[in-house]
């Protein structure tokens, strides 16, 4: 046998030991193929819309929604927000509100800049506090005698509920002013002010 033909049958032996070796790995443990992870977007901003209905009265009057007593002046109002999500547990918040629905004595406007602590007890349900800072300022429009504006310190309770992806109805409760200083209300000079209101709208995350 020369010399040449020995070594193609070394070589072929040799691809046929790596290929039988080959074989033989391939048939024992095969790494899992690994499911991408999905992971949700993120949409931090959020917009909202809400309708308020608000009580301004003398403090020493007792709130009563939806009741017209005396001492006690209702509005409805239009409630605008925008916020910030850090992440599930904690925001911040903004409002403004205007009334546009009102009795013959005044309107009124009002801010807010909030910590907004929150919970979502589901995937859909949660409830939050506001904790902040915020103005209110009344006028008169008719021969009532009030005149209120002032800043303090505002708090309020919700809860909101996804109704989509990108939308939350919301329901909350704002103290929004707190024997709040007046030149003059329902004709009383001075007189300290409350003032709560209760609002139903939507948020728009993005």
């Amino acid at each position: 046998m020369n010399k040449g033909k020995v070594l193609k049958k070394i070589a072929l032996s040799v691809v046929t030991a790596v290929t039988i070796s080959s074989l033989a790995f391939a048939g024992g443990d095969v790494a899992p193929v690994v499911a991408p992870v999905v992971i949700d977007e993120v949409r931090p901003f959020y917009i909202g819309l809400g309708l308020s209905a608000v009580s301004t009265r003398d403090s020493r009057t007792s709130l009563k929604f939806f009741d017209n007593k005396d001492g006690q002046e209702e509005t409805g109002d239009v409630s605008a927000m925008v916020g910030y999500d850090f992440n599930p547990y904690i925001a911040i918040e903004g409002r403004y509100m205007t009334s546009m629905w009102y009795e013959d004595s005044l309107n009124r406007n009002s801010w807010g800049i909030y910590a907004k602590p929150q919970y979502p007890v589901t995937d859909e349900f949660s409830v939050y506090v506001l904790l902040g800072y915020g103005g209110m300022r009344v006028n008169s429009i008719s021969r009532s005698l009030i005149h209120v504006h002032d800043t303090g310190f505002q708090w309020g309770l919700g809860l909101s509920y996804a109704v989509s992806e990108h939308a939350d109805v919301f329901f909350d409760y704002v103290d929004v002013a707190n024997n709040m200083d007046s030149d003059i209300f329902d004709g009383v000079p001075f007189a300290e002010v409350d003032s709560d209101a209760l609002t139903v709208g939507v948020t728009y995350n993005f």
